[in-house]
């Protein structure tokens, strides 16, 4: 276990605050609270309140990849400028997924002498004991990836062998009572999808269809997530839902 030095006082504390989905971010309350208390942590180890800088801008997205993830990315350029003395996260899985994002922070923190710290302690990826420790981290949180894409994976099969997997339908489709693909009950729906096919045999081409709709000023059904019509949302010039059906005509 590392102690932090002056050096490392003189720079700022980032603490990386993260959850997978919008829905966790929802729902998982106590892990985002412990997330932030993190920023105490810091306080605690010696930093100045104002040095804590919290990254939280990466909340409802996955850590499977770097890519899109920018307040990952803003803590791994600030770490590479030199502007970070530790970084937290509460758990290795938090900060990233992949071993190729994990191991350029690990590069970067031990060319720049910058701490990391998580549940269990504080690191220096520039000494090897610790360096170990967290290369083990990072191969058990990629593993754990692995693993639940697996379940989920076979969950989503073994329901399709039973055939009760129901997977979000288009627009102008919907499931009935037992689970049977339907057309859609209100019949709104269905004469606007109707007419875009009615088009389309006509025309012959998607991007005609969709500038004749555009320049008619013609409202298209878009289903919101997965809820049925009583609650439809309609919109212009979206059409690629009703051109893209489930099953044949």
């Amino acid at each position: 276990m590392t102690a932090p030095h002056r050096r490392h006082l003189g720079r700022g504390a980032y603490v990386y605050v993260r959850q997978s989905t919008p829905g966790q971010v929802e729902h998982h309350k106590e892990s985002l609270e412990r997330q932030y208390e993190l920023a105490e942590r810091a306080v605690g180890l010696g930093w100045a309140r104002e040095s804590v800088v919290v990254v939280d801008e990466d909340l409802g997205r996955s850590g499977a990849s770097a890519e899109g993830r920018e307040g990952f990315q803003r803590l791994v350029a600030d770490v590479g400028l030199g502007k970070v003395g530790i970084v937290f996260g509460i758990e290795v899985s938090r900060l990233a997924r992949r071993n190729a994002d994990w191991y350029q922070l690990l590069d970067l923190c031990a060319l720049t002498d910058t701490l990391i710290a998580d549940a269990d302690g504080v690191y220096h990826p520039g000494m090897h004991n610790d360096r170990l420790v967290l290369g083990l981290k990072g191969t058990m949180s990629e593993a754990e990836l692995h693993v639940i894409r697996s379940r989920l994976q076979g969950g989503l099969l073994h329901k399709a062998s039973k055939g009760e997997l129901r997977l979000g339908l288009p627009v102008g489709y919907d499931y009935d009572e037992d689970g049977r693909v339907v057309l859609a009950p209100d019949e709104q729906v269905r004469d606007a999808i109707a007419h875009v096919f009615a088009r389309f045999d006509e025309l012959g081409s998607a991007r005609q269809v969709m500038l004749e709709l555009i320049e008619e000023g013609r409202n298209l059904p878009r289903r919101r997530n997965t809820e049925r019509y009583e609650q439809k949302l309609w919109m212009r010039d979206l059409m690629m839902d009703a051109a893209y059906p489930p099953v044949e005509r």
